[in-house]
């Protein structure tokens, strides 16, 4: 029996639920994260199967490629899961596993929440289609990458009390894993900024025009690649990235996301 779409989304954002309950009830001594049974990774796993499967069947609608708000927050809460597991993140930090599964479960019901729809065809806009899966995926890379660093400061902050959570690997490690996603994820943003700009008359059949959207992705651009160059160039860590971690994580979220919020929702198109 094939699940009703909107029970499925349902289902999903309640496993992810209880998913982050579970993380968040789990005891935080020393040797923590060596106890989490594999069983708890393995629901992650299952989690992440069952959204992939809902993502697909609302996305890939046999007149085109349906990437409404709704569809498109699920796809970003549903890639920002795959790299934490993917990366680990969610086993060596405290905390994270719950906030970004939790983030997970609101998003999972966007779809049912936001219906309208707004496809691409396979045959005519599957350049569109493309820039826009790349467009997420640096998003997604990127928002990780901005909960990791505020969860950073946070357990630099008690470290530096003398209060000891679960067992983590070094700072500095946590650091270069986090500069390893700010950095795919600009390769990714930079391809979005470019197609969108130099090419947006193959990719959407208009010529380039400068609005909010393309605006607010040019800054972010912008952000993070001058975190990363003062990162090389002067070894930026702490707040001062943490700052245009989240600036540049603010403006994408204006650029694509806010900017479909405000036109599907507050203006119907």
């Amino acid at each position: 029996m094939i699940i009703p779409l909107p029970f499925f989304h349902l289902l999903v954002a309640a496993l992810y639920a209880l998913g982050a309950i579970a993380h968040w009830r789990m005891p935080r001594s020393p040797s923590a994260a060596d106890a989490v049974p594999k069983y708890v990774w393995g629901f992650t796993l299952f989690v992440l199967a069952l959204h992939a499967c809902a993502v697909t069947r609302a996305i890939a609608a046999p007149d085109g490629i349906d990437i409404s708000l709704g569809n498109a927050v699920s796809l970003v809460a549903f890639l920002c899961v795959l790299v934490a597991w993917a990366f680990g993140l969610m086993r060596a930090l405290p905390g994270f596993a719950s906030v970004i599964m939790g983030g997970a479960a609101l998003a999972a019901l966007m779809p049912v929440l936001f219906t309208s729809a707004h496809r691409f065809l396979y045959a005519t806009e599957s350049w569109a289609a493309l820039h826009i899966t790349i467009a997420l995926s640096a998003y997604s890379l990127l928002f990780v990458a901005a909960v990791q660093a505020l969860l950073m400061v946070e357990l630099e902050k008690k470290l530096h009390a003398g209060v000891t959570a679960q067992r983590t690997p070094p700072l500095l490690t946590l650091e270069r894993y986090l500069f390893k996603l700010i950095l795919l994820g600009f390769v990714l943003l930079t391809l979005t900024v470019i197609s969108g700009s130099f090419f947006s008359e193959q990719v959407f059949g208009t010529p380039f025009e400068l609005t909010h959207k393309s605006g607010f992705s040019i800054l972010a651009w912008f952000i993070f690649g001058t975190l990363l160059v003062g990162r090389w160039r002067f070894g930026w860590r702490g707040r001062k990235a943490l700052y245009l971690i989240l600036a540049g994580a603010l403006f994408l979220v204006s650029a694509y996301l806010g900017t479909k919020l405000v036109l599907e929702v507050f203006l119907q198109r």
